[in-house]
């Protein structure tokens, strides 16, 4: 009973400081300019307007939408593909300079993101892929592939070898004893890894300033920086864009965290 009375209020407590941004958001973009520049703040409204979000889809914002789950979604895809055959021959195979192979994936991740503009620059220029859609899902999977892969290798490392054994000696060839056996079972990573891939590309900023060069192929995180200028900040057209900014990414986690929460091999492996 007491660790209940102690439990559930830390609990609350934690939802609320966590949800409260959110709560913030909405309810600044229902705002008034005159209700947001106040000296006291006031979290409820009193006057609410919906013309900022009128305005919102009347614009280009319906456009930038559709291009930042365009480029996501086939991120997320491409990603999850990739670190998963990369995560599972990581993981079962004897590659030449395996280790030293790791350390330059994850050396890759800890550079900065300034560091590879120009590189990719010139390669998209080169390859006539430079502001096309192609080439910012390319630039992208430059940020996810990496730790996607090396998330996905520890989750085949926790996977036992003697399913696919086992599965193989009934008279499967490995690649059938991996696709019906070990990655219905890796699931759960396929999932965090998707996500990481999906948040990554769908608030990735600045290649998708440099790189798009027309205003019809521009992301969301380019049309945010648009409410800002030298001389105003328009905080309620940024808090507007930003609720519909942020709910691609909760519908996102919400299909797959069932995927997220399960278990590993439970139960497949008897001792």
């Amino acid at each position: 009973m007491t660790r209940r009375l102690v439990v559930y209020p830390a609990m609350v407590l934690i939802c609320l400081v966590s949800l409260f941004p959110f709560f913030w958001m909405i309810v600044t973009s229902l705002k008034p300019d005159t209700e947001i520049f106040t000296v006291s703040p006031r979290f409820i409204p009193h006057e609410p307007i919906l013309s900022r979000y009128t305005e919102l889809f009347s614009g280009a914002i319906p456009r930038q939408f559709l291009n930042s789950l365009l480029v996501a979604g086939v991120t997320t895809v491409v990603t999850g593909l990739i670190a998963l055959l990369a995560g599972y021959a990581l993981a079962r195979f004897n590659v030449p300079m395996k280790r030293y192979l790791l350390i330059v994936i994850l050396s890759i991740q800890m550079l900065p993101q300034t560091v590879l503009v120009i590189p990719l620059f010139v390669v998209l220029r080169n390859t006539d892929l430079l502001g096309t859609y192609q080439g910012l899902v390319l630039s992208h999977l430059a940020l996810t592939v990496g730790l996607a892969t090396y998330m996905l290798r520890s989750f085949f490392l926790d996977i036992p070898v003697s399913l696919e054994e086992s599965a193989m000696v009934d008279g499967a060839s490995r690649m059938k004893a991996v696709r019906l056996v070990v990655f219905p079972l890796v699931w759960p990573g396929l999932a965090a890894s998707s996500i990481y891939g999906f948040i990554t590309s769908w608030n990735e900023l600045m290649f998708s300033a440099t790189y798009m060069q027309q205003s019809s192929r521009e992301t969301l995180p380019v049309a945010l920086q648009q409410f800002f200028s030298s001389y105003y900040s328009d905080w309620g057209g940024v808090m507007a864009a930003s609720v519909i900014f942020t709910i691609p990414v909760v519908v996102f986690f919400l299909l797959v965290q069932k995927r997220l929460m399960q278990g590993m091999v439970a139960g497949a492996v008897k001792g």
